[in-house]
């Protein structure tokens, strides 16, 4: 019976936290309303804000316009100016009755027995304007003594403090009962936060019962004893023996936890060293990715896949094949442990995998059509993965089984990472060298711009002093170029250097020695040329801008002009010195009245000179 009593008595932990968590929710429930109440009650007191904020601003404009009349009268009555009097009168037209003035006062609050004080106090001052309106006529009538008594009289001065006095007893009422509007509030929002506040302190206090009555009382004496054997299964020490608990609460099920913890410790052992190969594995391909990255070209990124893939794979030979898109075949770039079932070249089509743009296996568990590609008798287990892009196909990963190997399974989702990592190497590397092209071109006029001429210039100064041969430079600038932005706008300035740009291009038989130098400054290599040869291509070129008629916009931009300063290595200047010695060839065209052909001067004849 006592034993019974034990079972049932002892209230389990859920049934203890379900029963705080409902005293908890409606603690939380009621400390919520009440801050609800509370904010709502802040709201008040903002709103009560507000509205003595508003009465405040629209009372202070009626006051200002009443003075300002007044002022406005007296400055014409003394001065005769008649921007006063323009003055007067607009702000004496722009005043409506009584009522339209302060019906905005009447929709900020303002009550009854308030806006009779305010309408009397409006009624004295527009009797005030009649006595305005005498002495503005004195005033025209040459009479400015008359209209400065007038508005200076006593009588005059005692309504006009007749009505601020009575504005002010407006003003006074208002800020009474807004005044007591806001305390009120103000003690409504005090009340309903300080009830929130003591709810929110109940409720921390039963939390904190909660506990201290469950982890202390019921948990922690318990996990004492429990801690020990979970110390020792932590060292994989599986001979300790977890206590045995009949209680039918969490403690119980935290040994029974225990129990099935040791029994799988073993299991969990020879997992580890399985994981440890894994882990292996994934190393592996890490570092592999990295070193692809890495890669600036294609026979760096051929030689990390050659070196990896055995490692990762070493049961397995395999291929790297890349798409040649001129002949529009799969070739293969790299190979390990000597695939002999697969052939060196083939078509996309000859490849399923390919076609279908998915991994390909045709033996194995699920029976599958072979791929043409593949060479020889016997049917190897192989396993073709497509490389993609963003462009389409890239290549292809080959694998086959390797009976030189040391036989070891590999998971397949490992091979298609590594096709995965392989085809964004590919990718980056192809849109590196775009990039890399478009670096190197102007986007204006689709010209090479300095930066690819500093290599162009490298390579054919090599070139020619390896061949001793003569290399010229033509450097071509846009007469008066100033005038088409000025004139007619930036993009017709831009016309007309696509335009020069392109005659450029058409007038000599390799584009790429064509440069943009910057601005309005072309740049032209003339390699294997002569000076007489070069200057003759010059007067070409100078001819064919010259006769250019561009449009923009369907206006006619008038006639082009260039000049053009020549220069020929190594008759005229060192190698290196040849673009600045064009320029100053340059220059002196532009100085002799443009439109010309300039050649720099032999290098002979500077000396003598």
């Amino acid at each position: 019976m006592l034993a019974g009593f034990c079972h049932t008595g002892v209230m389990r932990l859920a049934t203890i936290t379900n029963w705080a968590y409902g005293v908890t929710v409606a603690l939380t429930i009621a400390s919520g309303t009440m801050m609800l109440l509370a904010s709502s009650a802040q709201q008040n007191e903002r709103a009560a804000v507000g509205q003595r904020y508003a009465l405040d601003h629209a009372t202070a404009a009626v006051e200002d316009d009443m003075l300002t009349l007044s002022e406005l009268a007296r400055q014409f009555a003394i001065g005769g100016n008649e921007a006063d009097l323009l003055a007067y009168q607009r702000t004496r037209a722009g005043l409506a009755s009584v009522e339209m003035r302060t019906r905005h006062i009447r929709d900020a609050g303002a009550g009854e027995d308030e806006l009779r004080v305010l309408h009397e106090a409006l009624s004295w001052a527009d009797a005030l304007q009649a006595q305005q309106q005498q002495a503005v006529a004195l005033r025209h009538q040459g009479d400015p003594n008359s209209a400065v008594r007038i508005l200076f009289a006593p009588e005059y001065e005692r309504e006009l403090d007749r009505s601020r006095a009575a504005v002010e007893r407006f003003q006074y009422r208002l800020d009474q009962r807004t005044g007591d509007n806001l305390r009120a509030a103000e003690r409504t929002a005090r009340h309903w936060r300080t009830a929130s506040e003591v709810m929110l302190g109940v409720t921390g206090l039963v939390f904190l019962f909660v506990l201290y009555f469950v982890f202390r009382r019921r948990v922690l004496h318990p996990v004492v004893k429990l801690s020990d054997v979970i110390a020792r299964l932590a060292a994989q020490d599986y001979d300790a023996e977890p206590p045995q608990y009949d209680r039918i609460d969490e403690i119980g099920d935290m040994a029974q936890a225990l129990r099935v913890f040791r029994e799988n410790g073993i299991e969990r052992q020879r997992l580890e060293i399985e994981r440890d190969a894994d882990r292996a594995v994934r190393d592996l391909l890490s570092r592999m990715t990295q070193r692809m990255q890495g890669c600036d070209t294609l026979a760096e990124l051929e030689n990390v896949v050659s070196r990896f893939v055995p490692e990762v794979a070493p049961s397995l030979a395999g291929r790297l094949y890349l798409l040649d898109i001129k002949r529009n075949v799969l070739a293969e770039k790299c190979s390990w442990r000597d695939p002999v079932h697969s052939a060196a070249e083939f078509f996309p089509l000859a490849c399923w995998g390919l076609r279908r743009g998915m991994a390909h296996r045709p033996t194995g568990d699920a029976f599958d059509v072979p791929c043409d590609h593949l060479v020889g008798d016997h049917l190897p287990d192989s396993l073709c993965l497509p490389l993609t892009g963003q462009q389409g196909v890239l290549g292809l990963l080959y694998f086959e089984r390797s009976t030189s190997a040391v036989d070891k399974v590999l998971n397949d989702a490992y091979l298609l990472m590594i096709a995965e990592n392989v085809s964004l190497a590919l990718d980056n590397l192809r849109l590196r060298e775009a990039f890399r092209s478009l670096a190197m071109v102007d986007p204006l006029t689709m010209l090479s711009n300095r930066r690819h001429l500093d290599e162009v210039l490298a390579r054919e100064f090599a070139e020619a002093e390896r061949k001793a041969t003569s290399i010229s430079c033509a450097m071509i600038d846009i007469d008066h170029f100033k005038h088409f932005n000025d004139e007619h706008g930036h993009d017709a300035g831009d016309a007309v250097l696509r335009a020069v740009g392109q005659t450029l291009k058409e007038a000599v038989r390799d584009a790429n020695l064509v440069f943009r130098y910057g601005g309005e400054e072309f740049l032209m290599l003339l390699p294997g040329m002569d000076a007489g040869p070069a200057l003759e291509r010059a007067e070409e070129i100078r001819s064919r801008v010259a006769a250019l008629h561009v449009q923009h916009e369907g206006r006619d931009l008038g006639s082009v002009t260039a000049s053009i300063g020549l220069a020929c290595a190594p008759l005229h200047t060192e190698w290196q010195a040849l673009v600045q010695t064009a320029d100053a060839a340059l220059l002196r065209a532009k100085r002799a009245g443009r439109n010309r052909v300039q050649i720099a001067v032999a290098r002979k004849n500077q000396s003598a000179a």
